[in-house]
């Protein structure tokens, strides 16, 4: 079957590699024929050449990793040792090996769920970072008429606009160096702000400060901090970038003075937000359609990650597709 590893930082190589069969099935787990998956900006750290402080890493060289580093896929089951899922059914979900760039994959079931079988498979892998957004703003105490501002209007940032725009955030506010005005309405950012997120804070008012910070930007330290500066008193912050580093400096003083609330976490219970993701999206069906921006074949993988790499402001989230 066709697979990719990287075997350089910003290099991926195909290659064929041997079948995987319901043989090499844990209990739990399905096998997978792919269909599509997502590039998710999570990935972007290991195709740069990063190692060791990204979720599926296992300290190996990246190119013994086949498949690495993709995990947000949509497959056909081919063969289930998951009550749940049986042979035929078309799901979504995680790749749990983060090895999603193989032509069969074997997955966890407990991190797949069927969807809407009107959606093509590039759009319903979308479901896969729609959940983890719906997961992490269920960890908050209500939106409803919240000042909410997002730091990082990539692929994740928009979702967590529109979400919070679409679970009653009175104002939202998308703080994003890309230029995000051509785009950025379709996702419920009431003021786009085209700066970095130092910048923003050094010109907040007292009375424009959000009750609600979420970082979605990650892979550094400085922006957690800027997110901690920005919340109003009282207020929330939301950490889900990716942490590259053990260890973030943050202000206990301004956590303390300004008595915030630093939330984080993974997302679990993923059977069932997935299946929340999918009513989501048909309660909201110009969603996926605004946010599927760019699809490639599997012959075109370099090509997906290399536009990924790069600040274009008309891109959200990329999908490749068998």
């Amino acid at each position: 079957m066709w697979a990719y590893r990287l075997i350089a930082p910003y290099t991926f190589e195909r290659l064929d590699v041997p079948d995987k069969t319901a043989d090499d099935l844990d209990d739990r787990h399905v096998l997978l024929r792919f269909m599509a998956a997502g590039v998710c900006g999570s990935d972007l750290p290991p195709f740069r050449g990063v190692r060791g402080k990204i979720a599926g890493d296992t300290g190996l060289n990246a190119a013994e990793m086949v498949g690495f580093p993709v995990h947000e896929v949509v497959g056909e089951v081919l063969a289930s040792r998951h009550a749940d899922h049986r042979v035929g059914d078309r799901v979504v979900g995680w790749a749990s090996g983060f090895d999603g760039l193989t032509g069969v994959v074997v997955a966890d079931g407990d991190g797949l769920a069927p969807y809407d079988p009107g959606l093509s498979a590039e759009h319903a892998v979308a479901l896969q970072p729609l959940a983890c957004v719906l997961y992490a703003l269920e960890q908050l105490d209500g939106l409803k008429g919240q000042h909410v501002a997002v730091i990082g209007q990539g692929s994740i940032g928009l979702l967590f606009s529109y979400a919070a725009k679409a679970l009653g955030a009175r104002h939202v506010t998308g703080v994003d160096p890309v230029d995000r005005d051509g785009i950025g309405k379709e996702f419920g950012v009431d003021t786009i702000i085209r700066a970095t997120s130092d910048r923003w804070v050094s010109h907040l008012d007292p009375g424009d400060r959000p009750d609600v910070v979420i970082e979605a930007v990650g892979h550094q330290v400085a922006t957690l901090g800027h997110a901690i500066d920005a919340a109003a008193p009282g207020g929330t912050v939301l950490y889900f970038g990716v942490p590259d580093d053990d260890s973030y400096p943050i202000s206990m003083r301004a956590m303390l003075r300004k008595n915030l609330t630093l939330k984080s976490g993974v997302t679990l219970e993923r059977r069932r937000v997935l299946d929340a993701a999918n009513e989501f999206a048909k309660d909201h069906p110009e969603l996926l359609g605004a946010y599927l921006t760019h699809t490639f074949g599997v012959d075109e993988v370099q090509s997906a990650f290399d536009l990924a790499c790069r600040p274009v402001p008309e891109r959200v989230k990329i999908a490749i597709r068998a």
